[in-house]
């Protein structure tokens, strides 16, 4: 799938950096420095650590000199972009919808140096964005909540309410009212996504309101929410960025995954051969980027009959014809989701 989502990247969304066509790609060389800043912890199985398994890959792949720092307040954002940007790194990567503001602002500074965020819109001579599909599994995910539930009640559990989040949450909500029109939805978000106890609260607060299968997207406050469904009877999680079916394999259904090393791979060949364009990059279902991935561990929890629908609806997603219903399509971004 390397080589659809080398051209996908080439001709994606080419007009959104507002004339970036005429813009000289950012050129240089063969040995490259890339540093990445995450908003949480590498240990989170989620999120997080998927970024630094890619930022790995690019260190294994291409030779690279790698850096990696964890950040969790605006001022820390554009302080290590303009640090990593001093210190000549050639790409550095803000993973997060919250960087994109500190990208803008840094980024003008030191134009030798490529600035990708995974979120938002932000483009400049040298800012790009990644833009995950992430509703498109997400709605998956809703239909298979919705055949699974035996209470007709369903979670979702956020970290803070980026609008990724939430247009995820919204896809995933029409996703199970597509499979059943009188499923009930709950949504809570924690505040932050590092707290595995509050995350854990807040799974048996909706387990307590009758939710019986919750789907997360809380990075390492996540990882409350399957403890709490092994404490259940009954309750199962849908796992979310990574492929975190192997965290709690008797109580997941499946995981909605963003496969973040692939696109990070792809981005700093890119910059690496000379070649970068600035602009918002979507990558979705059609990519492989983005997929829902039942959870090997637990094949009967899923209906045959709700299994076959599933992948006819993904197969539409990957030909590029499926249309999000109305009240998901308004949640998400017109860039696409993107954390």
């Amino acid at each position: 799938m390397l080589i659809n989502a080398v051209v996908l990247l080439g001709t994606a969304c080419g007009g959104a950096n507002g004339g970036a066509k005429d813009v000289k790609p950012v050129s240089t060389g063969s040995a490259i420095k890339v540093a990445l800043l995450t908003p949480g912890p590498i240990t989170d199985q989620s999120w997080n650590g998927g970024a630094y398994t890619g930022l790995l890959r690019i260190k294994d792949s291409l030779g690279a000199s790698v850096s990696h720092i964890q950040t969790k307040t605006p001022a820390e954002f554009e302080e290590n972009f303009r640090q990593y940007g001093a210190q000549g790194y050639t790409i550095v990567i803000g993973h997060g919808f919250e960087f994109q503001d500190a990208a803008k602002r840094v980024g003008p500074e030191f134009p030798k140096t490529v600035y990708i965020t995974t979120g938002g819109n932000s483009v400049g001579p040298n800012i790009a964005a990644l833009s995950f599909a992430f509703e498109e599994p997400s709605y998956l995910a809703g239909m298979v909540a919705a055949a699974v539930s035996k209470t007709g009640t369903v979670g979702c559990i956020g970290g803070t309410e980026l609008p990724p989040v939430k247009s995820s949450f919204a896809a995933f909500a029409a996703g199970a009212l597509a499979v059943n029109p009188k499923i009930k939805v709950v949504t809570a978000f924690i505040g932050n996504w590092d707290d595995a106890s509050a995350g854990k609260e807040q799974a048996l607060a909706q387990i307590g309101r009758g939710a019986d299968v919750i789907f997360q997207n809380a990075d390492a406050a996540g990882l409350g929410v399957f403890q709490a469904a092994k404490e259940g009877k009954g309750v199962w999680v849908v796992g979310s960025n990574a492929d975190q079916n192997n965290i709690a394999p008797a109580v997941t259904l499946g995981s909605v995954l963003i496969d973040v090393p692939h696109a990070f791979m792809v981005m700093a060949r890119e910059v690496q051969g000379g070649k970068f364009q600035p602009r918002v990059v979507r990558l979705d279902t059609k990519s492989d980027v983005v997929r829902w991935v039942p959870n090997p561990a637990t094949p009967n929890a899923i209906p045959a009959a709700m299994r076959a629908r599933v992948d006819s609806v993904q197969r539409l997603m990957q030909s590029g014809v499926f249309v999000m219903p109305p009240a998901a399509a308004a949640a998400t971004p017109s860039t696409g989701a993107a954390k």
